[in-house]
């Protein structure tokens, strides 16, 4: 174990398991050791460094900000702040929004407003649902929210009246809904939960039950939104209008930052005092979220996106017919794909590491590819070429 990660298990608690490399440097698509090898880092911090590492309009960004201020009290409107809750506004279907540090307050406050929202139709109106396999964060509230129970099991009793049902199963989400349900949590693309996507049958069922109960549809695109789908929302797949969205990681292109997206009916549900986060919307995160926000909505970066994140695709389908045994199934769109790899998941990770590249592996047997959504197509050549190579060693 080397000095900095025996000084990083003395000081800090020990609740990450930490790969043992130490990172000096980021440059695009790599992470680089003190020793000067280069990663390929195809989950890039787990889809936070949606436009990878050291980009210089990122870098310009942060240099033009901290010339003015880094951070400002709420009791100023800040333009940074303004600006992207501007471009989100124009680019989603929300009408206001609230900004927060992180995936899990933005699910806070999203739980909070839903709360207060239902309470001012009926007193009784307090049951949150959301699906089993769901990852909505580790604050009490969120992990209330969240469906894993090897995040939940030690921390009971967890915030009372959410229960869960299971993922795209209309029938068990009709027998669990009632006219005491608040509101309904869903991710559109399950990142944690190994890559498994919504289908249009469910979500038809939810929107029929939404109407029949007056209960809110609460979106997490924390992980599924900012361009990774390959829409700006995942949810813009299937035309339909959610209450409120969450949203998170890329957002701040490495940053701390998170938003609730509020739609126009929701709007004004909070007060002065209902709700703030002292540090929510700082300025300099904010500055940064505008350039990504206005790079991921760019036509042409669209496009070479859609092209390079077919072509992944299309190369990935060709390895699971070569390697049927190991490759079981790929779901996902867009940079967002998950691969069931089976017994074989830890052992490609561990290959893939000592090969210089860096893969995710969630839910025990899935490799989770979130790449920076601008990565260069002859990286993804490369990381096709590694996992052939350790695709091959497997079988052989």
């Amino acid at each position: 174990m080397s000095e900095l990660l025996a000084q990083d298990k003395k000081y800090l608690l020990n609740v990450y398991n930490r790969m043992e490399i130490e990172i000096k440097k980021g440059e695009g698509s790599y992470l680089i050791d003190n020793d000067g090898n280069k990663y390929l880092d195809m989950f890039s911090g787990i889809a936070v460094n949606g436009l990878g590492q050291n980009q210089e309009n990122i870098k310009d960004k942060i240099k033009e900000q901290l010339d003015d201020y880094i951070h400002l009290s709420n009791y100023f409107a800040s333009r940074p702040v303004v600006e992207l809750a501007h471009q989100l506004v124009d680019n989603t279907f929300a009408d206001k929004i609230f900004f927060s540090n992180s995936g899990s307050e933005a699910n806070e406050a999203a739980l909070k407003l839903a709360r207060l929202y239902a309470k001012n139709i009926a007193e009784d109106k307090t049951e949150f649902l959301a699906a089993t396999d769901a990852f909505h964060g580790r604050t009490m509230g969120s992990l209330s929210l969240t469906g894993r129970i090897k995040y939940r099991n030690k921390f009971s009793p967890l915030v009372p009246e959410i229960n869960h049902f299971n993922f795209n199963d209309g029938k068990d989400l009709k027998e669990k809904v009632s006219k005491k349900t608040a509101g309904v949590f869903i991710e559109i693309i399950q990142g944690e939960g190994g890559i498994h996507e919504i289908s249009q049958d469910f979500v038809d069922t939810l929107l029929e039950l939404s109407d029949k109960y007056n209960f809110l549809i609460i979106v997490d695109e924390i992980q599924s939104g900012m361009g990774r789908s390959g829409d700006f929302l995942a949810l813009e797949k299937y035309d339909f209008e959610p209450d409120l969205v969450t949203m998170a990681k890329s957002l701040g292109g490495g940053l701390p930052l998170g938003a609730l997206l509020v739609n126009k009916r929701l709007k004004d549900v909070f007060s002065y005092g209902d709700h703030g986060s002292t540090f929510g919307g700082n300025p300099l995160a904010c500055a940064v979220g505008s350039e990504v926000v206005k790079t991921i909505t760019d036509p042409d970066f669209q496009k070479s996106m859609e092209e390079k994140s077919k072509f992944l695709l299309t190369e990935l389908e060709k390895l699971m017919k070569k390697y049927p045994e190991i490759i079981n199934e790929i779901r996902g769109r867009g940079m967002m794909l998950g691969l069931e790899t089976g017994e074989y998941g830890k052992l490609i990770k561990k290959k893939a590491k000592d090969k210089n590249l860096l893969l995710n592996l969630t839910d025990e047997t899935v490799i989770r590819l979130l790449p920076p959504l601008n990565i260069k197509r002859d990286e993804i050549k490369e990381f096709l070429k590694i996992f052939r190579e350790i695709l091959a060693e497997i079988k052989g």
